[in-house]
């Protein structure tokens, strides 16, 4: 299909418009690294709140969750939404304590918390392994989404796809830093939910779908299920048991990660003060899981409609190249039925999310490379100027890498799974590590090294015809993880006494983990509030898992359980409310 002259028009003034903060803030973020990697810790909770949401909202997530819905049905979401109980941990438990240590990036960590050589060396290896081996991983399955899409709806060849989008995310956050980056998301996020609104509203105005009605009506109920059938333990094990029981709180994934990390933690640790950074994050969830995933789930349910089988998309797409060609493909071809203008704005949403996306990971991982591995062990005396020279370079080939290895990937889902693999049984470590003082670097590196090996182990045996299912080898990972972490952190020696009181002088965590430090600090008093944190995040959870299934219930005309989840939506809430005004006036 082509693009008219009105959708180029659109495309055009969406990428000015968010190019258009890049160029502003540009002087200020070539300033320092504090301004260029976390906007000089002044940002304000609403920004890095809609700037956390915008970076998730990537062009790959409306491909994974078409996939997921038609393969598994509405429930298959499990798999990203029990994600919230991680959200929530993070929000009332760890977003304070992050803000309150100061550091310039979650890497720093290590050597504040840990001592000796070990610490060091975390610290460095991480550096690397998630600067890059996991960034670009994710970045490449962001572009492979980009270039499915624009396979379908401007006929360009993968390369020329990548070559562009190459050059737009270079020219955008190799100027910008993160204070361009979070202006931008926040009018990038506007664009990006206008046109999955819109992409929604004409998947059901479709002849075959028929509306709401008609697509309530014509789909399987089981497909409509938001919770599967817990007598089968063959379909609710692996897509709602798992992944509410262990996949949460025990894997390691990019922006759900355990006690906060990564980009998350980026954000926090800009935040203005401890109150934004909470704040923030809440914010980020609610709209995360409430707010955004309906339009998503209605294509692909009208998908299942129009494109039952993958032989209908590859009839209906025949300029497309068949390797691109699988369930997650359905949703770029809901998006060729878009009429002119609308079709643009749809085009500009999802560069919206790719760039916001891109942008993102390219900042977040050029952090690590910069401050954590370049400055701390090979140039540590640099002017601020070099450092920020040094970034901007590394963005560039940071965004390289990505695009090559793009070329090897075959879905998000493959993506989504790998990477859940590799960081399975780290999860209760980081969870841990903030309140209870014996954990030590040995700790984190029998985790990684444990969780990394296994996972290469298992996609080796995949990969012979050994049929593993995936939930299966994610509890076994995350045993065999947890044991040998535990039994390195006993048998290894603690961090040293001094490193300890420092550290809880500064963050000053709750709970019996750090009593014997506390008494060594002088019965120094803990900051929070730990039974309010436990009862806001479990409220938390409530809230929004109710609104979620409120939505759907109201969507399905389901008025009593509409009415149920209206019910829980009010009093979780006002518990939700009690609990944060406990802990920011703690």
């Amino acid at each position: 299909m082509q693009l008219t002259s009105l959708d180029w028009i659109i495309v055009a003034a969406s990428l000015t418009l968010s190019f258009a903060p890049a160029v502003w803030l540009a002087r200020r973020a070539g300033s320092s690294t504090a301004e260029f990697f976390t906007s000089g810790r002044s940002a304000p909770w609403w920004l890095i709140g809609v700037s956390m949401v915008a970076t998730t909202f990537s062009t790959d997530t409306p491909n994974l969750v078409t996939d997921l819905v038609r393969q598994g049905g509405v429930a298959a979401n499990w798999a990203w939404w029990a994600f919230l109980l991680t959200g929530m941990t993070t929000v009332f438990f760890y977003a304070r304590l992050w803000r309150r240590i100061g550091v310039l990036t979650d890497l720093e960590f290590y050597e504040l918390r840990y001592s000796g050589p070990a610490a060091t060396w975390v610290r460095g290896f991480r550096a690397v392994y998630l600067g890059v081996v996991f960034n670009v991983v994710i970045m490449a399955s962001v572009n492979l989404a980009a270039a499915k899409i624009a396979n379908v709806l401007l006929g360009w060849p993968i390369g020329q796809t990548l070559l562009v989008c190459g050059v737009i995310n270079i020219a955008f956050a190799a100027t910008s830093g993160l204070w361009g980056v979070m202006v931008t998301d926040l009018l990038q996020f506007g664009v990006a939910m206008a046109g999955s609104l819109a992409a929604a509203y004409y998947a059901l105005q479709h002849p075959a779908v028929g509306g709401l009605d008609g697509l309530f009506a014509k789909i399987d109920p089981t497909t409509l299920m938001l919770v599967p059938d817990l007598t089968d333990w063959s379909v609710s094990l692996p897509i709602f048991i798992v992944p509410l029981t262990v996949q949460w709180w025990s894997t390691w994934y990019p922006g759900a990660e355990p006690g906060g990390g990564s980009y998350i933690a980026q954000r926090m640790l800009a935040a203005k003060s401890e109150r934004d950074a909470m704040a923030g994050t809440l914010f980020f969830n609610v709209a995360h899981y409430a707010l955004r995933p309906w339009p998503w789930v209605i294509v692909a349910l009208a998908s299942m409609l129009v494109f039952p089988e993958i032989a209908d998309i590859r009839a209906a797409l025949p300029h497309v190249d068949p390797a691109l060609v699988g369930h997650d493909m359905a949703y770029p071809a809901m998006l060729t039925f878009l009429p002119a203008g609308v079709l643009g704005l749809m085009v500009a949403g999802l560069l919206a999310a790719y760039v916001s996306t891109i942008s993102t990971h390219l900042n977040w991982g050029t952090s690590y490379l910069v401050h954590d591995l370049y400055r701390r062990f090979l140039r540590p005396e640099a002017s601020e100027a070099h450092y920020v020279m040094v970034g901007r370079i590394v963005t560039a080939v940071l965004m390289i890498a990505a695009g090559l290895l793009t070329l090897v990937l075959e879905s998000a889902r493959t993506t989504f799974d790998l990477l859940l693999s590799i960081g399975a049984g780290t999860g209760l470590l980081y969870l841990l590590r903030w309140f209870w003082w014996r954990i030590n670097a040995w700790s984190e590196i029998a985790a990684m090294v444990t969780s990394f090996v296994l996972a290469v182990g298992l996609l080796v045996l995949r990969q012979n015809g050994v049929a593993i299912p995936s939930h299966l080898s994610l509890i076994g990972t995350v045993i065999l993880t947890t044991i040998v972490w535990l039994a390195a952190t006993w048998l290894s020696p603690p961090t040293d006494d001094q490193t300890l009181r420092r550290f809880y002088t500064l963050a000053r965590p709750a709970g019996p983990g750090w009593a014997a430090v506390r008494r060594a600090c002088g019965d120094l008093a803990a900051t929070d509030d730990l039974s309010a944190a436990v009862v806001g995040s479990l409220a938390s959870c409530a809230f929004i898992y109710a609104a979620l299934f409120g939505s759907g219930f109201l969507l399905m005309g389901r008025t009593t359980g509409a009415a149920i989840a209206g019910v829980v939506l009010v009093v979780s809430g006002a518990v939700t409310a009690r609990s944060v005004s406990r802990l920011w006036h703690r």
